[in-house]
């Protein structure tokens, strides 16, 4: 006799339990039961049920196997289909992570309203391509043929990394975000579906404006963090349906269960993609993953490119597409030494510059930091100025405000310097605030717009004004910037972070790709091979160089590496087994201990392997943090229950 079985993944943290189970089907659930749907399953270890998701459903012959039941299906709607649970098993193994883990980042909360409505209307099929805008296709493209080769390869399913030509449309839609409108209509229009992921809001707000009037309201599906529960779960249900769709969505929005023919990454290099939560995979590496699964067109563009996707240049894995007639920026590199003399926040050329633009139009001013001065440092001596209490930065929030630790939150009253005893502070920085308080100044008769994370501006208009601006908050100006200043380059170069070269590449050519055409962009108090190549516009060659430099170092992205933590006991079982796989002999570093609470019980290692040993090393490491759970040591019975976390592809690793 046979009798239906199915096979569910578990919606639970437990790594030992990261795998299908088993379960019988009762008589009165057989006809509910199908693949994709939430059912509720008991789990005898825990004595209580567990929320799963249905993977498979089967029939088995040997019905003498003890298999517990099914207790109940939670609602009818298929909300995992086979594509994303196997995209999802993908990306976890390699990430030495859970399934589960990715499933809650991409499956929405159960919406029950929205839910019953979209099971009341049939889940209908959404219009296709012939109801999109008139001349949709054919303005895409003309978008796309600015591009050497980039309409070929969407319609062979191939990689690319894309330079976006730097430039702001009189509509305020930059080129960049109508490049992914066009290759997004194109391919739906061509029956498939296109998934765009951007960093944040506002790119979102930015592709939006470059799609609308050119596919219908329901063909896009957008995943937005700030959407209320109902909104998100209600464009997630859209992506369930058969009807192609553009899906448009920050990191997690990668993984939408559509049938898709392109996948695009904006700006893979912003840390926004770089997902905080376990497995802790970044949008890039599951975009990958995605592709070579489904042989869909995978585009990475941005104004600059990561070393990262300049690995997968040189090794042929993706092709490197420019525009076919070049547009750069006019970048002036400034000497920080007459900015020094002068005492000022601009050097006497970028002044010049600034005034002469804002007599027709807006002028952008980059800085480093949002506030007015973000630290102090002793009058005296010029060592940074600590709190008394608990040895934290001292800063200011306005001219002449009482000195407030940045860690404790305590009021300086009676300071004085550790090194020479000096009573009193100066400002060692500049923020936007006080950037903005001396400009405006400077430049009597000119509006003065701050904009950082607690003054945030979309847009500002084509009159005249100053926009002081921290990096990544730079509001779009219609008809572009008529000049940019690029403030503070040489305090952003010194952060201590492998990649800060590359990071302020990416922030700078942003904010100079925002510049009208012909506009000066000025970059101060910076040289080096950063600056240059801002000034020649060479960032593939900038990545091959940083490439070369880490290579003898085996430091990432020329290796993959993992960062393991743990008690002592787990640190090292983890590593005897890492040190079976025959990996090079500097491959581990550490382990280190780690402070936590004031306690030091735990430890923390690198371990640097080749990409061609990342399935050997995911699965061990995977194993180890298994057993560890379990509280199962082979050979040796048991031991005390300790936690031991993986993560790989750190980018900066840190002992």
């Amino acid at each position: 006799m046979t009798r239906p079985i199915v096979r569910v993944v578990l919606d639970s943290p437990l790594p030992q339990l990261d795998r299908l189970f088993d379960y019988a089907v009762p008589p009165e659930l057989r006809d509910e039961v199908a693949p994709g749907v939430r059912v509720r399953v008991p789990l005898r270890s825990a004595g209580r049920l567990l929320d799963a998701y249905v993977v498979e459903v089967d029939v088995e012959e040997d019905d003498a196997r003890t298999l517990a039941e099914v207790d109940a299906v939670v609602s009818a709607a298929a909300v995992l289909p086979e594509r994303l649970y196997a995209l999802a098993r993908r990306v976890a193994d390699r990430a030495a992570g859970s399934a589960s883990d990715v499933l809650r980042l991409v499956v929405p909360k159960r919406q029950v309203r929205v839910e019953k409505a979209w099971l009341a209307a049939g889940a209908e099929a959404a219009p296709g391509g012939e109801e999109f805008a008139p001349g949709s296709a054919d303005a895409a493209t003309e978008v796309l043929a600015d591009y050497d080769g980039l309409t070929a390869l969407l319609e062979d399913g191939g990689r690319a990394a894309v330079e976006a030509i730097p430039r702001v449309h009189e509509d305020g839609v930059p080129e960049w975000a109508r490049l992914l409108a066009a290759a997004a209509v194109r391919t739906v229009v061509r029956g498939s579906s296109a998934v765009l992921v951007v960093p944040d809001h506002r790119d979102l707000d930015l592709v939006a404006l470059a799609l609308r009037d050119r596919v219908p309201g329901d063909a896009v599906a957008r995943l937005d963090a700030r959407q209320s529960g109902p909104e998100r779960y209600r464009a997630y249900l859209r992506t369930l349906q058969e009807a192609p769709c553009i899906v448009l969505g920050n990191r997690s929005a990668v993984y939408a269960p559509v049938r898709a023919g392109l996948v695009a990454l904006w700006d893979d290099g912003d840390p926004l993609l770089a997902e905080p939560l376990a497995p802790y995979v970044h949008a890039r590496d599951a975009a990958l993953q995605r592709q070579e699964r489904e042989e869909s067109a995978l585009l990475f563009v941005g104004h600059t490119r990561t070393t990262d996707v300049e690995r997968l240049v040189e090794s042929g894995w993706v092709r490197a597409i420019t525009a076919t007639r070049r547009i750069t920026p006019r970048v002036v590199l400034d000497s920080v030494e007459d900015l020094d003399r002068r005492g000022h926040r601009l050097p006497s050329r970028a002044f010049l510059t600034a005034r002469e633009a804002t007599a027709s139009g807006p002028v952008l001013i980059q800085v480093a930091r949002p506030g007015f001065s973000p630290s102090l440092v002793c009058a005296g001596c010029r060592a940074p100025a600590r709190c008394t209490h608990c040895g934290g930065p001292l800063g200011a929030a306005h001219r002449g405000a009482l000195p407030v630790c940045g860690w404790c939150g305590r009021g300086a009253r009676s300071w004085s310097c550790g090194s020479c005893g000096n009573e009193s502070v100066r400002l060692a920085a500049s923020g936007s605030e006080r950037t903005a308080e001396e400009l405006g100044r400077a430049f009597p008769g000119v509006r003065v717009i701050v904009a950082d994370g607690a003054h945030p501006v979309a847009r500002v208009d084509d009159r005249p004004a100053l926009v002081v601006a921290t990096r990544g908050a730079e509001p779009i100006a219609e008809g572009g910037y008529r000049a940019v200043v690029l403030l503070d380059g040489s305090r952003m170069l010194q952060a201590p972070e492998l990649r800060i070269g590359e990071s302020c590449l990416r922030w700078w050519s942003n904010a100079a790709a925002l510049a009208a055409p012909g506009a000066p962009v000025h970059l101060v108090g910076v040289d080096g091979p950063v600056a240059r190549a801002l000034a020649t516009w060479s960032h593939a060659g900038y990545a091959r160089a940083e490439l070369r430099e880490r290579a003898p170092l085996r430091m990432p992205p020329t290796v993959r590496v993992a960062q393991v933590e743990g008690s002592p006991a787990g640190m090292r079982r983890a590593l005897e087994e890492i040190a079976t796989l025959g990996l090079p002999p500097d491959a581990v570093l550490g382990p280190v201990p780690v402070e936590e609470d004031g306690e030091t019980d735990r430890e923390r290692a690198l371990v640097r392997f080749p990409y061609a040993d990342g399935s050997r090393v995911a699965t061990t490491l995977r194993a180890a943090v298994v057993a560890e759970a379990t509280g199962r040591r082979r050979g040796r019975g048991r031991t005390p229950r300790t936690t031991l976390s993986i993560r790989l592809d750190v980018t900066e690793p840190d002992l």
